[in-house]
């Protein structure tokens, strides 16, 4: 888990980094959980869709947590001019790319472990 966590933790702000050019420190502490949370939802038995969807909703809240905790003000992300926001800290074509992004991660996974050796089964 700890493994998982530092991947999500270096990798996500990484790709800030280089989507963005800058990125803050609870990146870390948002892309860690979301990777923790990527691999516990890996564990359960259901269609890939179903498994990005569930992951799409979960980072969706860390994110909005973290928002509520370090981006009151909106210097980190602001999603106020975004479609369908909550406060411009979530909006839904960020959780449509959470889902196309945990899409991937989630069929990596499987291909890498094996679908069938999904911890739990």
């Amino acid at each position: 888990m700890l493994g998982t966590f530092l991947f999500g933790a270096i990798g996500y702000p990484a790709l800030e980094l280089l989507t963005r050019g800058r990125t803050h420190y609870s990146m870390a502490l948002a892309g860690g959980a979301s990777a923790v949370l990527i691999g516990r939802i890996r564990a359960i038995r259901a269609p890939l869709g179903i498994r990005a969807l569930m992951s799409a909703a979960g980072i969706t809240g860390i994110e909005y947590a973290c928002g509520c905790i370090w981006n009151r003000e909106h210097r980190v992300w602001d999603y106020r001019r975004m479609p369908l926001n909550c406060r411009g800290q979530i909006c839904l074509p960020y959780s449509a790319l959470w889902f196309c992004l945990s899409a991937g991660m989630l069929a990596a996974m499987d291909r890498l472990y094996g679908q069938s050796n999904r911890p739990g089964s």
